[in-house]
């Protein structure tokens, strides 16, 4: 893996020095063989015990919808699971609490996963609080055999939703890049890594992929015809649209909160500047008006300021603009190198990676209000921090046992799980927004 330095930041300098070939090719999304194992280490502070039964019928079932309700509760950190595998329950019956209660378990799950006449299958669960004897009701889906798993990540949501008061992210998507020898491919999967497909595959660099706020886009930066162009892609088409195909290197895409615009790296004009871009590629605007390499931008939740990285000091660190233009201001003052900016979708937290005195590459959280900063990760060589779509998580690149990696982290860095792929190197993981609301 490279490190961020020759990756991330020195790609901003040398981007249009590749040699490139126009060897891409685009394919209609198809599945792909990810064979991810995570491996969770840590936990949270405080953990609720969560009794979960088999799913009655589950054996008729191509999913095991427990298993991955069960897998989903505890790579939060929040979650301990007690074995109920043994007892017979079901959503339908009230179970008995008090004998729950005497074996250690806040909440149990139950449920069901019924084969319909037409393929389909009719799931249900149902959760009760056993502290308080309270039942805190379930859903009822029907859905194909080929959405079963996303079926038990919409339950494990709901779940963490109504013991933890926060919104789950089990439901949502990831995407990163995925490299085996010189082929690159666009992977979008599951917050859990399973599920993937490939929308893209090149053998030319495929780099910084960003989600749509609607979760039906993405845009990246392309190598297939010769030069470094920000492209986005319908995920469901693969329908493509070069929207900064500009002279010289167009690089570094991030959508505005509305989707209606992106801010990019662009050399047209000379050096590396900030431009906004309307998403039909029309209208581009220079936001930056320096010497310096201004790259790396990300938007405010609010739509009303750009975070991005600039040299402009001496050395790289984080600065703000506001999004109409104007004076920028240097954010980041702890240490002499940081880079990779993502700010948190509640606005409270700001995300990058810095150089350590040590000389390694970690994953730092800032506290926007107070300015605190502190290191959540604990490698030489991470990067590409991405929050979840409820602030609560951050997933980043690293390396390990000589493989580039995905992990998720919890905000306090206390929970890790990590989503190796034997198969492949996997870079820039961006997640995906909120899944929409479940029809009760």
């Amino acid at each position: 893996m490279h490190t961020p330095v020759s990756r991330r930041w020195a790609g901003a300098r040398l981007l249009g020095a590749f040699a490139l070939a126009a060897s891409g090719t685009l394919s209609p999304m198809h599945a792909a063989q990810a064979q991810f194992r995570v491996e969770i280490s840590g936990v949270g502070a405080t953990q609720i015990p969560i009794a979960i039964g088999k799913f009655r019928d589950e054996a008729r079932s191509p999913q095991a919808l427990s298993g991955i309700v069960k897998a989903d509760l505890e790579r939060s950190g929040l979650f301990k699971s007690l074995d109920a595998s043994a007892d017979r329950l079901d959503e339908t019956g009230r179970p008995p609490l008090a004998d729950w209660r005497g074996k250690g378990a806040d909440a149990l799950l139950a449920g069901s996963v019924t084969p319909l006449a037409d393929g389909r299958f009719d799931v249900r669960y149902h959760l009760w609080d056993v502290l308080k004897g309270q039942d805190l009701g379930g859903l009822s889906l029907v859905v194909p055999a080929g959405d079963l798993r996303q079926a038990a990540h919409r339950i494990a949501d709901d779940i963490f939703e109504k013991l933890t008061g926060d919104k789950g992210v089990f439901a949502t998507r990831i995407a990163y890049v995925s490299k085996v020898g010189p082929r690159h491919t666009l992977m979008i999967a599951d917050a859990d890594g399973e599920g993937a497909q490939a929308p893209l595959s090149s053998a030319q660099p495929i780099i910084s992929p960003a989600w749509s706020p609607d979760g039906k886009q993405l845009a990246y930066v392309s190598f297939e015809g010769g030069k470094a162009v920000v492209v986005t892609q319908d995920v469901s088409t693969g329908r493509r649209r070069v929207v900064a195909g500009f002279k010289g290197t167009n690089s570094a895409p991030a959508w505005s909160p509305d989707g209606k615009q992106l801010v990019v790296t662009l050399s047209r004009d000379g050096g590396s500047q900030l431009y906004v871009v309307g998403a039909d590629g029309e209208g581009a605007r220079r936001l930056t008006q320096t010497s310096a390499i201004d790259t790396e931008a990300t938007w405010s939740p609010d739509g009303s300021t750009i975070y991005f990285v600039s040299d402009r000091g001496g050395s790289p660190q984080i600065y703000r603009v506001p999004s109409a233009g104007g004076s920028a201001q240097r954010v980041t003052f702890s240490g002499g190198y940081n880079i990779s900016p993502a700010l948190s979708p509640d606005g409270r937290w700001l995300s990058y990676v810095g150089q350590t005195d040590g000389g390694a590459y970690r994953v730092h959280l800032m506290e926007l209000a107070s300015g605190n900063v502190k290191a959540i990760t604990d490698g030489r060589d991470d990067e590409s921090p991405s929050f979840a779509p409820n602030s609560k998580q951050i997933i980043y690149a690293t390396r390990a046992q000589g493989k580039d990696v995905l992990v998720i982290t919890s905000l306090d860095g206390r929970v890790k799980a990590k989503l190796p792929s034997p198969a492949a190197d996997l870079r820039e993981p961006v997640w995906g927004p909120q899944a929409p609301a479940l029809k009760r």
